[in-house]
């Protein structure tokens, strides 16, 4: 997406993309107001900021969301783009209404279970909310900025703010406290990658073997994959370095679901078959959706 793309309400405004929003903020507000809020429970980035200082200053969590986002929204519309921005606007204000308005008892007390699903509705939220097209947690946007802007990398800046926002945490709350909100932010995690990427995350095989025709037709005639073949060679072992031959570099797109199987039927074909897998986050076009019959 260009940074200066046109708006594009009728994808803002998308039926679908507003059902998967408004879901995203239910499992949030959930998330805020039954299970971390109340009882002191942490998240990672400005969730989990915006809890910090609600708690130490009594603050608004509503207003702080707003607040503290809207510096990564602008920073989203520069660098990602227009409907990025407006999507991520929209998410926010929703949020930060339904904060207000909707009324959540407080479901457990028990830390354990505040933990595990806390963070499980709040990865919903920061999951579907990016499946509509913006985020809750402008935090996520930092990995566009440190790219080209600072010397360290947005994995070391956002390692580096969860650390200390735990630290405080756990004098504030004490150590039981922040080892669970750590529980919290890991599930979180977990979930949100499981919504965006979904069950059938997908990860490309690339195989290296004298046998690569008889693989070609493994993959495609029985397991129903497209494939690519490079033209490469194989050999320049240690001790051989002068040996070599011509092989196909056969590489395809399965599901987490099918590797297993595939890689087993692929080691009966040529037991010496090299093999490198490497996971993915999105494929369109081709036959890469079609499931396997094994």
């Amino acid at each position: 997406m260009s940074k200066n793309d046109q708006l594009d309400w009728g994808q803002i405004l998308n039926p679908k993309s507003m059902l998967i929003r408004i879901l995203g903020i239910a499992c949030a507000i959930i998330a805020f107001k039954g299970f971390l809020i109340p009882n002191k429970f942490l998240d990672g980035g400005v969730t989990g900021i915006s809890i910090l200082i609600n708690k130490l200053f009594d603050i608004d969590i509503s207003i702080l969301l707003l607040v503290l986002n809207l510096p990564f929204v602008y920073i989203g519309y520069k660098k990602i783009g227009k409907n990025f921005a407006f999507n991520s606007l929209i998410s926010i204000l929703l949020l930060a209404i339904g904060l207000q308005i909707v009324e959540v008892p407080t479901i457990t007390t028990d830390k354990f279970l505040i933990s595990i699903f806390g963070g499980i509705f709040i990865g919903l939220a920061i999951g579907l909310i990016i499946r509509s097209g913006g985020v809750i947690d402008g935090l996520e946007v930092i990995v566009e900025y440190t790219n080209k802007k600072l010397v360290f990398s947005s994995t070391e800046i956002i390692l580096a703010i969860n650390t200390t926002l735990f630290l405080i945490a756990a004098y504030k709350f004490g150590i039981e406290k922040a080892m669970y909100s750590i529980i919290t932010f890991y599930t979180a995690i977990k979930t949100a990658n499981y919504i965006v990427e979904g069950v059938e995350e997908f990860t490309q095989l690339s195989i290296v073997s004298g046998k690569h025709d008889q693989i070609k037709d493994l993959i495609v005639n029985q397991y129903e994959k497209g494939i690519t073949v490079y033209k490469g060679e194989r050999g320049y072992l240690p001790g051989s370095f002068d040996i070599k031959s011509d092989c196909d570099i056969v590489v395809t797109i399965v599901t987490r679901l099918e590797i297993f199987h595939l890689k087993n039927d692929i080691l009966k074909v040529d037991p010496q078959a090299f093999m490198s897998i490497g996971s993915i986050n999105e494929v369109s076009g081709g036959v890469v959706k079609q499931v396997g019959h094994h």
